[in-house]
């Protein structure tokens, strides 16, 4: 199962996100639904680095099933708002994936 795990301060700001594990839904290589998670986490990763122009600190697995993003302390009002559209974009994209596919990823806020 991928577990999802999403970042959040007191402020309800989205600081970043973690994904573990694997889907199973189908042979390797065939895996709609970790094809699915891999495509919106990488799509919002590298959004956030292209659009916000931010580094974020980010840890991948060597052999995959697993990617980590946590925003970086500073940034401008505009980065902010930036990152947080692209992160709740994302979190809503895993949201619907949960609802069809809850034998398969969950996800928690911490």
């Amino acid at each position: 199962m991928i577990e999802l795990i999403i970042f959040k301060d007191s402020t309800d700001t989205i600081q970043g996100f973690e994904l573990s594990g694997h889907a199973d839904s189908g042979p390797h290589g065939h895996d709609l639904v970790c094809a699915a998670v891999s495509a919106v986490s990488f799509g919002a990763a590298n959004s956030i680095i292209e659009i916000c122009q931010i580094e974020p600190e980010i840890e991948q697995g060597a052999e995959g099933g697993y990617l980590k993003l946590l925003l970086p302390e500073r940034m401008s009002d505009e980065q902010q708002d930036k990152a947080q559209t692209l992160l709740k974009g994302m979190y809503v994209t895993f949201q619907t994936i949960e609802r069809d596919y809850h034998q398969y990823i969950s996800i928690s806020e911490k």
